[in-house]
C-alpha cells in the first residue's frame, strides 16, 4: 500500500466513525475505541466532549454538530 492510500484510508475510517457517532449508529464508547482515543473511566458527558471535539477537527463545515 503506498503512503497516499494509507491516508486516505484512515481518513475515511475517522469521517466513518464520526458520520455513525453523530447518527445515533455507535455511542461515545465505540467512537472512542474506534478512534483510538485515551480516556479512561470518565462520566459520558467527557466521552461524549472528547469524540465532539475530535469529530469537529475533521468536518470543515463548522455548522455541523456532534
Amino acid at each position: 500500500m503506498y503512503p497516499v492510500e494509507a491516508v486516505t484510508t484512515k481518513m475515511f475510517k475517522v469521517l466513518d466513525t464520526c458520520a455513525r457517532y453523530r447518527l445515533g449508529e455507535i455511542n461515545a464508547n465505540e467512537a472512542i475505541e474506534k478512534l483510538k482515543l485515551k480516556l479512561t473511566n470518565s462520566p459520558s458527558g467527557q466521552q461524549k466532549d472528547l469524540v465532539k471535539k475530535y469529530c469537529s477537527v475533521f468536518t470543515p463545515n463548522e455548522k455541523i454538530e456532534f
